[in-house]
């Protein structure tokens, strides 16, 4: 033991019981404790947290903006209490205790400067875009849990002057009650490596998950929960595990690629389906979509026709054109001509199998922008149009009947039925009738 306060009283000719001299060793221990902190406090942290938080470097900033030197400082007082402590008290129970207390200490603000400087990795990650594609905040919030499950098995044998060895060893028996305890964090992590190294998932990616009501926009993805801002603005919560076991729709794919699909159809009226007669024909003909497309099927049919010498008198016999097939060409060239239609990706018309609700006639094309204000309004003046156009080419959009089309029935269905006969003469009339 080296010098402490009291013998240097003793040398000044001051003589003190060992439990006064005790008290005075551990008051000048505590004065040089709360000068050593305000020194780092209100020097030379303040002086270090102003020139970090103007350098131009950001993870600098960012260091100056945290909490780690203030942990780091008191790291330090603990330290300083050890030494003193090692110094200055005998050995004895005291001097145990604030040993125990100065270990204690350093192992809690270690770890807390931990858990800041981690948080600092992640910011900075987050601020640079680098933790878009992965995900790093799960990843930190399980060294996280690492560190203070550390710290906690080291303060523990602190407390019970046991070696950090036999605690761990004891674990071992308690394998299964952490594997219950930590189920969800170790699920998570596994979670998060697969989405990682499959690039599944990053955060801003647009999400559709029906089982947890889940559409919107990916803001978090942690160790145990996913989080999704759904387009109605709440908040959806998602196990991280649940993304590896069940199916998810991920749309980052159609955003990365410029296009998005419009895959719509219009119903036409099957009793509105006929040839094209000549003055249909000439009055079609001068569109300038259709006119080259006319011209040219026109030449084909007739070449056809001629070749195989068919009687044109009957409508069953030879090729000729249909406005449906016309209709279908003409959107084709129209949404090929389209300056908002994609003309690298998948475009075309086709028909499909008819029903009760008609024949249906599908666009299947892409637009040139994935903004949802832009796309929606792309397609309802895409299909503004079609609706317009249609009866150009004398044909009927089929829809279900609604009351304004029973109103117009009702004049023709008055003027046939005769309801002020009465029951009885319409069942004498029946009966004269001769039998067949």
């Amino acid at each position: 033991m080296k010098e402490t306060p009291s013998d240097w009283l003793a040398l000044a000719g001051v003589q003190l019981s060992p439990i006064v001299a005790l008290i005075v060793t551990l008051g000048v221990m505590l004065c040089l404790l709360v000068l050593l902190h305000a020194v780092l406090h209100y020097g030379v942290l303040r002086m270090l947290r102003g020139r970090m938080r103007n350098d131009r470097f950001l993870f600098i900033k960012l260091v100056g903006h945290s909490s780690l030197f203030r942990y780091a400082a008191m790291l330090v007082q603990g330290l300083a209490l050890g030494l003193l402590t090692r110094l200055w008290v005998a050995p004895g129970t005291v001097h145990e205790v604030l040993l125990g207390f100065s270990r204690i200490w350093m192992l809690v603000y270690t770890i807390l400067a931990v858990f800041a400087f981690l948080d600092i990795v992640l910011d900075w990650c987050f601020r640079k875009q680098v933790a878009v594609q992965f995900p790093l905040k799960g990843i930190v919030q399980s060294l996280k849990i690492i560190a203070a499950i550390a710290g906690v098995i080291f303060i523990v044998s602190v407390l019970i002057g046991q070696s950090p060895v036999i605690l761990i060893s004891g674990l071992g028996a308690m394998t299964a009650v952490l594997m219950l305890i930590f189920k969800d964090p170790i699920l998570g992590l596994v979670a998060g490596i697969q989405l990682s190294a499959n690039n599944m998932l990053s955060i801003g990616d647009w999400l559709e998950m029906p089982k947890y009501n889940a559409d919107g926009a990916v803001i978090d993805i942690g160790l145990t929960t996913v989080k999704v801002r759904n387009w109605d603005n709440t908040v959806t919560t998602i196990p991280t595990y649940a993304l590896i076991s069940d199916s998810f729709k991920n749309w980052r794919a159609m955003s990365e690629s410029g296009g998005r699909r419009i895959k719509r159809a219009i119903h036409i009226d099957v009793n509105s389906i006929k040839f094209i007669t000549d003055s249909q024909m000439q009055r079609l003909t001068k569109s300038r979509l259709l006119s080259q497309y006319i011209l040219d099927k026109s030449r084909e049919v007739e070449d056809y026709n001629q070749s195989r010498s068919e009687d044109l008198s009957s409508a069953l016999n030879g090729r000729r054109l249909t406005n449906i097939g016309t209709f279908r060409a003409y959107l084709e060239v129209y949404l090929r001509n389209h300056p908002h239609i994609h003309r690298n990706m998948t475009l075309l018309v086709r028909q499909m199998a008819p029903g009760s609700t008609g024949v249906p006639i599908e666009i299947y094309a892409f637009t040139t922008t994935v903004v949802w204000a832009e796309y929606e309004r792309i397609q309802s003046d895409l299909f503004d149009h079609i609706f317009a156009v249609v009866g150009e080419f004398d044909l009927r959009v089929f829809q279900e009947p609604s009351g304004y089309d029973m109103a117009a029935l009702k004049p023709a269905i008055a003027g046939q039925v005769n309801f002020n006969t009465p029951i009885d003469n319409d069942r004498s009339a029946v009966a004269a009738q001769p039998n067949s």
